[in-house]
C-alpha cells in the first residue's frame, strides 16, 4: 500500500515511484496506489495566486490525470481529497468522481483531514462511498480520540472534531493515520519538548524493552489496538525503520497498557 499526493515534492515523488513500476510492471496488480488532490500552491499558476484548496470538477480531474501520467499507471486504486475546501460545492466533486470512476481511472474514493459533517455533506451528493478518512493521529496528536472522553468538560485546546472517529466507525470508513509517530518525537523528543512528550518517550522505550520489541512497534500498536481498525501510514524511507514498524503486528497491548500510554501522552489525568 503506497500513499501519494500530487503535491509531494512538487510531483517528483510520484515520478520517482513510477521508475519502480517501469522496471517491474507486474507489481502494479499486487499493490495499492493511493493519491490525494485538492491543495494548490502559492504562486501557481499565476504569481499572485495564494495557497488554496480546490475541489472544482476541473481541478480534481486534471490532478488525477497528472498523477496517472507521473505514476505511469492507468488507474488509482484510491483517490483522496486532501484538505477540506471551504468553497466546496459537492455537486462539482460528484461530477469529477463520476467521470473518473466511469473511465476506470479511479476505483475508490475518500477524503483526508475531514470532519464528520464535511464527509456527510459530500456523501449527500456523491454516489460513490467515501471509504477512507486520512487524519493526523498519534500518541502525541490524539485529539480525535481525546475529544471522545472530554464530553461536558471545559476544553479549549482542540479544533472542533467531536464525533469524527465515531462517525467513521459507524459508516465503516477506514481511518488512516498520517504522522503516526509524530515525526519521531515519540522516540527522540527535542530538548525543549514538554514534560509529557519526554515522559511518553520514556514509557514507550520501557514497554519496548519489556516486550522485547521496537519502539516503533509500541507506538503503532497503540493505534492498532483501537477498535476503529486504524491503518498507520508510515512516512519513513529507511528500510530498517519499516521493519521496526512492521513489528507492531506482533504486539498486543492490554487495556491498562493502552491507557497508560494515552494518559501520559495527553499530559493530563483522565476526567
Amino acid at each position: 500500500f503506497f500513499d501519494h499526493a500530487d503535491i509531494y515534492a512538487m510531483g517528483k515523488s510520484e515520478e520517482a515511484f513510477s521508475t519502480i513500476l517501469k522496471d517491474q510492471p507486474a507489481l502494479r496488480s499486487e499493490i495499492i496506489i493511493q493519491s490525494k488532490c485538492g491543495i494548490r500552491f502559492k504562486g501557481y499558476p499565476e504569481q499572485d495566486d495564494p495557497q488554496r484548496y480546490d475541489f472544482s470538477t476541473e481541478h480534481i480531474i486534471n490532478s488525477v490525470h497528472g498523477s496517472l501520467q507521473r505514476l505511469q499507471t492507468d488507474y488509482l486504486d484510491i483517490l483522496l481529497l486532501h484538505r477540506p475546501d471551504p468553497l466546496v460545492e459537492p455537486e462539482e466533486v460528484a461530477r469529477a468522481f463520476d467521470e473518473l470512476h466511469k473511465n476506470g481511472e479511479v476505483r475508490y474514493f475518500g477524503v483526508s483531514n475531514h470532519t464528520a459533517g464535511q464527509i456527510e455533506l459530500l456523501q449527500k451528493v456523491v454516489d460513490q462511498p467515501l471509504v477512507v478518512n486520512q487524519v493526523e493521529l498519534s500518541l502525541l496528536h490524539a485529539h480525535l480520540i481525546d475529544v471522545g472522553v472530554m464530553a461536558n468538560q471545559v476544553m479549549d485546546r482542540y479544533a472542533a472534531a467531536a464525533g469524527t472517529l465515531d462517525y467513521c466507525r459507524l459508516k465503516e470508513i477506514m481511518i488512516q493515520a498520517w504522522s503516526p509517530v509524530a515525526l519521531g518525537q515519540i522516540f527522540n523528543p527535542p530538548k525543549d519538548a514538554p514534560a509529557h512528550v519526554r515522559e511518553t518517550a520514556q514509557i514507550v522505550e520501557k514497554m519496548a524493552a519489556e516486550k522485547q520489541t521496537t519502539k516503533e512497534a509500541i507506538a503503532l500498536a497503540w493505534l492498532l489496538r483501537h477498535p476503529a481498525g486504524i491503518q498507520p501510514i508510515i512516512g519513513t524511507i529507511k528500510p530498517e525503520r519499516i521493519v521496526a514498524s512492521c513489528a507492531a503486528d506482533a504486539v498486543e497491548l492490554s487495556r491498562e497498557e493502552w491507557y497508560t500510554l494515552f494518559t501520559v501522552a495527553r499530559g493530563a489525568m483522565m476526567p
